[in-house]
């Protein structure tokens, strides 16, 4: 069955429809269930569009224990043609999927929007780039299997185009791989390269309070749909605009899912997303005389010696080591296999501390 002969097909199609979609709903279509694609999810209920509209719809039916499989904005769904309340019955596998860690002690993580194509992180030029804050979304992004795109919001507030060309190359060096766009929505500058570029498929839009986002969505929408809040001039933060995720048709093509102002940008199991992120020092790490080279003081470390002939930036690979360790203490507290192997490493590492220290004083 495809896109082709499927009701839904023509309504949903604005909304990422295709045939691959049509197939794994086929044996729900055979129950008489709807296909319909979330829109935004609030308090254990959820609006969904269907051929028949958007529906109201209870969550209940496939809420489970684990946080990561509730259904979340931008997830493919079959609900019930009827009833009061009516249900979604499951989702369908998901393409992609954006997921934080939580700052729950138990470590569990957030899932934040499905079947995303492309992850735009929005950063304000109206206080100083956060060069560290932006990698940490890049991981995220990268891990989620979207195409990272950082959107640098407010350019009308940096006039000189050659300030402006070095804050965009700053930011590039950063990214790697990652299209670096200047935008204004209060000149309209950049929109429509911006537009173009997510015409193809879902964007989640994501960035700090403050970033700009809720004004960008409105940009590219072209009405005000979402709220939107000055911020402060002492530090370009503003609050929260942004209270859920919802998903929104754009008139160019594709859809834009909109999420609240993110203070806490916690990795989970990101170890991929890390290493897209930081690429050049991983392409140098395959010089290092160990393959399990730790980048501090081994002897033949290629990366150590990019840093020292300034191939490297020092603060890149500070941030790579801080984000490693990081993700390794979020995996450690979920994966019991892997705290044993840390605990082994600090055991024998320790072991070696101290054989070194002994010998050092003669014993």
């Amino acid at each position: 069955m495809t896109s082709s002969v499927f009701p839904a097909a023509h309504a949903l199609q604005s909304y990422g429809w295709d045939d691959a979609w049509a197939d794994e709903f086929a044996p729900y279509a055979a129950e008489g269930l709807l296909a319909g694609r979330v829109v935004r999810v609030d308090r254990g209920q959820c609006d969904v569009v269907t051929a028949d509209g958007v529906l109201r719809a209870d969550t209940a039916f496939v809420t489970p224990h684990d946080p990561l499989r509730v259904v979340c904005t931008g997830d493919w769904v079959a609900v019930e043609p009827a009833g009061t309340p009516r249900y979604v019955r499951t989702y369908l596998p998901r393409r992609t999927a954006f997921v934080r860690s939580t700052s729950s002690k138990r470590s569990e993580g957030q899932i934040l929007a499905a079947n995303v194509d492309f992850a735009v992180v929005a950063v304000s030029l109206a206080v100083e780039l956060e060069l560290g804050r932006i990698e940490r979304f890049l991981a995220l992004a990268w891990e989620s299997g979207a195409q990272p795109v950082v959107v640098l919001t407010k350019a009308d507030l940096v006039p000189d185009p050659v300030t402006l060309g070095h804050l965009v190359q700053d930011v590039e060096t950063t990214a790697p791989g990652v299209a670096v766009l200047p935008v204004s929505a209060a000149t309209g500058d950049g929109l429509d390269v911006l537009a173009a570029v997510l015409s193809g498929g879902t964007t989640v839009l994501l960035g700090q309070s403050g970033a700009g986002k809720s004004t960008l969505a409105n940009a590219l929408i072209g009405e005000d749909v979402m709220d939107v809040r000055a911020a402060r001039d002492v530090d370009g933060k503003g609050r929260h605009t942004t209270t859920t995720r919802n998903l929104l048709a754009l008139p160019g093509g594709g859809v834009l899912i909109d999420t609240p102002g993110l203070r806490g940008v916690g990795l989970w199991d990101a170890e991929s997303g890390v290493g897209q992120v930081f690429s050049e020092i991983e392409e140098f790490a395959a010089g290092c005389r160990f393959h399990d080279c730790a980048h501090v003081a081994e002897p033949g470390c290629a990366v150590l010696t990019a840093v020292e002939s300034g191939a490297l930036p020092e603060r890149r690979l500070d941030s790579y080591r801080k984000l490693l360790r990081e993700n390794q203490r979020i995996v450690a507290k979920t994966d019991a296999r892997l705290r044993a192997e840390i605990r082994r490493d600090w055991k024998r590492k320790g072991a070696e501390g101290k054989a070194a220290m002994e010998a050092k004083r003669g014993r």
